[in-house]
């Protein structure tokens, strides 16, 4: 038998509004790109550019621009480094947490990302719904093991787990590089769980079908 959802009963919270709420993009509002200032539009017309349309996080976050601002640049320091963890590691980090955290849109974002990253149209699905499960290497195990445990439980993190990483060949720099990605990351999903931040549509099918 099912249990019935917290605060179903008549009166109580319904807590099964979430995503299905009447709104294009977040709870609170959005932004378009060519309203934003002008530092900002650019920004964002860029990754408009590349990637056909603007994510909807941009557009939520929009509302507060120096907040939008200050994501980007810790987004762009951490996601976009060449060096350590490799571009598709780094997104592993992102799915495992996001699934971990139950963040419906980062989840379909970054393993939309994932997808892409990897040429595997099948391991963000199974990195988020059973990262325990799912086949991986040495090196990918220790940076997911690592992320849910930061992302779940950080304050069990111990030097013992930080060995099992560096056994796995993991770096003290890209040690901290899951942390930090997971800690960033984990904000991000409950941000997105505040707003009902909703995924764009293009990110369901990316990565999956041939291009």
């Amino acid at each position: 038998m099912v249990p019935d959802r917290p605060g179903s009963e008549k009166g109580g919270l319904d807590y099964g509004r979430g995503m299905g709420e009447q709104h294009e993009v977040s709870r609170f509002g959005h932004v378009e790109a060519e309203d934003l200032p002008p530092d900002l539009a650019e920004r964002i017309g860029k990754i408009a550019e590349k990637s056909g349309f603007v994510p909807n996080v941009f557009r939520a976050l929009g509302r507060r621009p120096r907040e939008l601002r200050a994501f980007l640049d810790y987004h762009d320091a951490l996601m976009d480094s060449d060096d350590g963890l490799s571009k598709a590691e780094r997104e592993l980090v992102v799915v495992a947490t996001s699934g971990a955290n139950h963040c419906t849109y980062c989840v379909v974002a970054h393993g939309a990302i994932l997808r892409v990253r990897t040429k595997d149209p099948e391991i963000a699905d199974k990195v988020a719904t059973n990262p325990w499960g799912v086949a991986l290497s040495q090196r990918e195990r220790a940076i997911v093991d690592l992320a849910l445990l930061i992302a779940t439980d950080s304050a069990q993190l111990t030097d013992a787990e930080l060995d099992d990483a560096r056994m796995a060949g993991l770096s003290e720099d890209e040690i901290w590089d899951v942390g930090c990605i997971t800690a960033m990351f984990a904000m991000s999903n409950r941000i997105a769980h505040l707003t009902a931040l909703r995924p764009n549509p293009e990110f369901y099918l990316m990565g999956r079908l041939p291009r």
